[in-house]
């Protein structure tokens, strides 16, 4: 397989396959293809179905299958953002936000990763499940708004504001912290609680989460009834 990224704000995954292989993506990820190309709608097991709906994703997959050589097929971005392509080996899974999948060679599991973490679970912003891809092959994911990334060693810590981790190593552990001091607390702005992840490994940041985005458009949205 080959693949380019292409355009801004609104990026798009364009592939193109060797006569037999395949991509997987959910439903409705697909934005146009050339002929030569079966798709096929699977679910698989309940638990992996029940457990791809818990992480952000749909029930079912569609597998898009090269029958002819140099077909093509695009998957473009679901909001202003980043398409960044993973190089996903055995012993180098990535966790990613929910419903930051958006397609990947059969090769790749998209399964679900529990914060083991009480307080993560429950504050961290990111939901009780994020995404887990495995296996080995190419994946794509999204990013909203653009992207920074950072390596950290063993024991390095760094806090980010809640909604803004877009992906991380499985090598990274994931806490809450709650902000320290009352007038922080309270009318510091930033919130309850940061997120902190400790290394090793890389940490993938996105600058503009889209419930944020959603926010800070909403005093120009025409009041009901106007």
């Amino acid at each position: 397989m080959q693949y380019e990224i292409k355009g801004t704000p609104f990026p798009v995954a364009i592939c193109t396959l060797n006569q037999g292989e395949s991509l997987i993506t959910e439903r409705g990820s697909m934005s146009w293809m050339s002929t030569g190309l079966d798709m096929q709608t699977k679910g698989g097991s309940v638990g992996k179905a029940f457990g791809r709906l818990l992480s952000g994703e749909s029930l079912f997959q569609n597998v898009y299958t090269a029958r002819e050589q140099g077909a093509y097929i695009a998957f473009a971005s679901s909001f202003p953002g980043k398409i960044i392509p993973l190089d996903i080996r055995p012993g180098s899974s990535m966790i990613v936000q929910k419903s930051g999948f958006l397609a990947a060679e059969t090769s790749v599991e998209l399964s679900i990763a529990y914060k083991k973490k009480l307080g993560a679970s429950l504050f961290g912003g990111e939901g009780f499940i994020m995404q887990k891809l495995s296996g080995n092959g190419t994946a794509f994911v999204e990013i909203d708004g653009d992207a920074c990334m950072y390596e950290l060693g063993a024991g390095e810590t760094m806090y980010i504001d809640t909604g803004y981790l877009a992906m991380m190593d499985e090598t990274v552990t994931m806490d809450i912290e709650m902000v320290k001091g009352g007038m922080n607390l309270f009318f510091g702005g930033e919130g309850l609680f940061n997120t902190k992840v400790t290394g090793p490994g890389r940490v993938w940041i996105q600058t503009m989460p889209v419930i944020n985005l959603a926010a800070s458009l909403i005093p120009y949205l025409p009041a009901k009834g106007s």
